[in-house]
């Protein structure tokens, strides 16, 4: 079978990433609030109480009416019950008196301030209160922080703990979130071995394997592990069809080329379909993105710096996609730290390290080791330059996008300002 097919630029291979990623949205399943972080939401929460329920105090402290403080000098009151945080005790504060009261615990009517503990003492069941308490101090009010019908949480929203610990709040205890892709991830290859094995001259050693895990992990997926694919079309096309049937997306690396044997190109097309193979951009120019059977499937090239980058750049947006996310990211950016010029007219993703000063800007250093093999320069890297398409003149200073690697990029590196 005829499996050319023209190379595509980056903006159309990411869009087309996206749309079939969107038709093929995962259903939607209930998890814990306690497990929901890094979950896709997939429906809207809305507020079906006030936050918080009821008027109450937010320090140790005792419950006053202002207009029995004096302006200067200390107030005598008499103590004349307690509210502790949890049963309200429905309490009245009568003019002239104090309540005792812990923090969160209901306020009593009546009371319009809460004096703080450390200018308090109490002796003979009255307490002696410090001037300089405003009128309604130390008071938390009843829906301050959320109203009942405000909306809490956006649909789609990946979710932060402080999120769940929201939902939470607001007496949800399980969460409607999109179910997690299962991915399979295969190695292919002849030469590979898995490490802590003796490799044979020409031989080397799976790196691929743990590259993809570990990139997976880091989007809250645990991979699916299968043996390598020997350079055999009718294994590896077993061993696809074997995957398909408990995975949603099959990622693999290496056999996408123009080789000799180079088979998943003409299998993904005999017996499913190609979506685009070959895009504009370096490292990763032959991956391909189609369908094997029913399962998507997306085939990074061999080259680990290579799979790095397509990963970063096109599986992650396929499983944001698959997870009901349909808006990227705001883009970061930094300057950078010394001239850089590329000649050829492909898209390129260049490992960097991005960094910050005492002035609050983003630098980055980009690394001038650019080989796709080159893996001892990827793991320095904690980012990827997106230098566009066609030659780039760039200068020192010069402002490019900068796309995290791991999710969190350490900035905090003491560096000497540039010039």
């Amino acid at each position: 079978m005829n499996t050319k097919i023209q190379p595509i630029g980056f903006s159309e291979a990411k869009a087309v990433v996206r749309e079939v990623g969107a038709r093929c949205r995962l259903p939607v399943e209930r998890v814990s609030v306690a497990a929901a972080t890094g979950r896709v939401l997939a429906e809207a929460i809305v507020a079906a109480i006030d936050l918080p329920g009821f008027d109450n105090s937010a320090m140790d402290g005792f419950a006053v009416r202002h207009a029995d403080l004096a302006v200067t000098g200390h107030s005598t009151l008499p103590l004349a019950d307690e509210q502790f945080a949890g049963i309200d005790r429905e309490l009245v504060l009568a003019p002239g008196t104090a309540i005792r009261i812990t923090t969160g615990a209901p306020l009593p009517r009546g009371a319009d301030s809460v004096v703080i503990k450390e200018n308090a003492s109490v002796a003979d069941g009255c307490v002696t209160l410090a001037a300089g308490t405003e009128r309604g101090a130390n008071i938390r009010r009843r829906g301050e922080d959320m109203q009942i019908a405000d909306r809490a949480i956006a649909e789609s929203t990946r979710l932060l703990p402080a999120q769940a610990a929201l939902a939470a709040a607001l007496g949800l205890g399980e969460l409607p979130v999109y179910r997690r892709p299962r991915v399979a991830v295969f190695s292919s290859g002849d030469e590979l071995r898995q490490p802590g094995q003796v490799l044979a001259p020409g031989e080397i050693y799976d790196s691929n394997h743990a590259l993809l895990s570990n990139l997976l992990a880091g989007e809250g997926i645990s991979a699916q592990a299968f043996p390598s694919l020997p350079d055999d079309p009718q294994h590896i096309r077993d061993a696809l069809a074997a995957a398909g049937t408990q995975c949603d997306l099959l990622i693999t690396c290496g056999g996408v080329s123009a080789g000799e044997k180079d088979f998943l190109p003409a299998l993904i097309a005999e017996h499913g379909e190609l979506y685009f193979w070959k895009v504009r951009i370096k490292p990763g120019m032959p991956v391909l993105f189609g369908r094997f059977g029913n399962t998507l499937v997306m085939a990074l090239p061999g080259n680990p710096v290579a799979v790095l980058a397509t990963f970063r750049t096109l599986v992650v947006p396929l499983l944001d996609a698959m997870q009901g996310i349909s808006v990227e990211a705001p883009p970061l950016y930094a300057r950078l730290s010394a001239e850089l010029h590329k000649t050829h007219s492909r898209f390129e993703f260049q490992r960097g390290r991005v960094y910050s000063q005492n002035d609050g800007s983003l630098w980055v250093d980009a690394d001038p080791v650019t080989g796709s093999h080159r893996l001892a320069a990827a793991a320095r890297a904690n980012a990827l330059l997106c230098i566009p398409e066609g030659p780039q003149q760039l200068a020192q200073g010069d402002v490019v996008r900068v796309l995290a690697l791991g999710g969190c990029m350490d900035l905090a590196d003491g560096r000497t300002p540039v010039p």
